[in-house]
């Protein structure tokens, strides 16, 4: 058929942070028209994130796909900011007692799970006839009901005001002349005849037929709700084979030009390295490079040189991980065994991403392994690459735990700190708590996916104030505090025989470390 349509009233102004940003309207209507609460939404172009916050608001599941770094941190911050409002589930105590109260029935005893595939209790429109009037039974016992206060009332006013009125001749005004009694029984008898249409309007709504308003499902108000958990992946470059005139393969992996791309990149990142050095948690724990040169390795690339607080020079060796793509411990391991054959002190990986294997490995033999996360800004337009300025090679120690025995034989995790390397020594110490902005534990580690299953927060400048002023609600302080703690709350041992550690510094680094129990 023909369309003729036209979605005017979805067209909305837009506060822009990406330069393709699309209003959220058109995306809620389409969503709402084709999919159910717990449906799989793909978007394969991400840009801002607005189909993935859409989709996260009205309780659909969603896989997000760009290109674009940039896309992709804006989409993350945006769906880890937003709160959301939190509709009554139709599978829940709740919902099943706002659906009795919608249709003036009995609230149903069927076990609940929360299940947001059985959507939400939705606001409705009745379509009233006739015959749903005439065979609803209810309005007669609300007739009756009422009848047995408005009787009285009737005749009571009638004796006052010395009249034989039926029901349908009493007016809706008072008369001046009457009595005072007369107008106090008038006044009562017709708050109750009000009362009396007003349940038998809301009897016959609830009984006749309707439709359901899929974009008005009932909310609660005291609750806020915020994104679930959800993961940001990247896959390593692919290569694709393909056919020539001639029928020949062609690998893009022989090309020239992209064999210089690959130069480049690792060019770019030695002389940002070269001018930017390698920050750590601490200002004095930088380490300058004197000198910074090629090195004929497989892996190795380069070779730097820093001094000591001994005045002593040390080499290391530097490894550069690929443009897009993770760092895994094999690759690590392959490094720092080629490091130690060639006698550096220590090898300094740099990456964007590191897998969770690789976060275990620091050290091979005699040779430190640092980890650097290179900064996104690396990414940037060339014109911005060559700064030297901010922190783009950022190294963060491993976490430094205790694990202690609790009752009922359960444990606790204590965070000592962070240990750190400290270049101008050689040494590995453990920096104190309070430059831990937050940690979590995954306290049955899968070895595939972290999942936080506790999360403590040990932010400085009275964290309790700012997450009080962000979510605009009291907070139970007690329970703030069994956040606010360098000692977890007690939990089982894990069946895996592994938990894992995440800390998070107060630059947004993060290193996780995986032990044994």
């Amino acid at each position: 058929m023909r369309l003729t349509g036209s979605w005017d009233d979805t067209y909305a102004e837009l506060d822009r942070k990406y330069i393709v940003q699309t209003s959220a309207l058109p995306i809620e209507r389409c969503l709402q028209m084709t999919t159910d609460p717990g449906d799989l939404v793909l978007d394969p172009t991400c840009g801002s994130g607005t189909t993935a916050y859409v989709a996260e608001q009205w309780g659909r599941r969603w896989i997000t796909i760009d290109t674009s770094r940039v896309s992709l941190a804006l989409a993350r911050a945006r769906i880890m900011g937003a709160r959301y409002p939190y509709y009554l589930l139709a599978d829940s105590k709740d919902g099943q007692q706002k659906e009795a109260e919608i249709t003036r029935t009995a609230p149903s005893s069927k076990q609940t799970t929360n299940n947001i595939r059985y959507g939400f209790v939705y606001d409705r429109v009745p379509h009233i006839t006739l015959k749903s009037i005439a065979n609803n039974s209810e309005i007669d016992v609300i007739w009756d009901k009422y009848q047995l206060e408005l009787e009285p009332l009737r005749e009571a006013l009638n004796n006052e005001i010395k009249k034989s009125w039926n029901e349908w001749d009493i007016p809706r005004e008072a008369e001046e002349k009457w009595s005072d009694k007369a107008k106090e029984l008038h006044k009562k008898w017709w708050d109750k005849r009000i009362l009396r249409q007003k349940e038998a309007d809301a009897s016959i709504a609830a009984k006749a037929e309707f439709e359901y308003l899929y974009d008005k499902p009932y909310e609660d108000n005291k609750k806020v709700r915020v994104a679930g958990p959800f993961t940001v992946e990247s896959l390593s470059p692919h290569r694709a084979l393909t056919v020539g005139a001639d029928d020949e393969l062609i690998d893009p992996a022989n090309k020239k030009a992209e064999f210089e791309d690959e130069q480049d990149f690792v060019h770019i990142i030695l002389e940002n390295l070269k001018t930017a050095g390698v920050q750590q948690a601490h200002k004095e724990d930088k380490i300058n490079f004197i000198s910074l040169t090629p090195w004929p390795g497989d892996l190795v690339c380069a070779e730097a040189k820093y001094i000591d607080e001994k005045d002593s020079e040390k080499r290391a060796a530097i490894f550069i991980g690929p443009e897009f793509g993770t760092v895994s411990r094999p690759d690590l391991v392959s490094a720092a065994r080629e490091a130690a054959d060639a006698a550096f002190d220590v090898l300094i990986a740099c990456a964007f991403n590191y897998d969770a294997h690789s976060t275990e490995f620091e050290k091979l033999g005699r040779v430190p392994v640092l980890k650097a996360r290179m900064n996104a800004d690396l990414h940037m337009a060339d014109d911005l690459k060559n700064t030297g300025k901010g922190n783009l090679f950022v190294i963060f120690g491993e976490p430094d735990i205790d694990l202690l025995n609790a009752e009922n034989g359960q444990i606790q995790v204590k965070i000592n700190g962070v240990d750190v390397f400290h270049p101008n020594t050689g040494e590995v110490l453990s920096d104190g708590a309070e430059g831990i902005a937050c940690w979590f534990i995954d306290t049955d580690y899968n070895e595939e996916s972290f999942f936080v299953r506790h999360a403590y927060f040990l932010g400085a400048n009275d964290p309790y104030k700012s997450l009080k002023t962000t979510l605009k609600a009291e907070i139970n302080q007690e329970a703030w505090d069994t956040l606010n703690s360098d000692i977890s709350r007690p939990f089982d041992k894990p069946k895996n025989g592994r938990i894992a550690v995440k800390v998070i510094n107060h630059l947004g680094d993060e290193v996780m470390k995986v032990y044994r129990v």
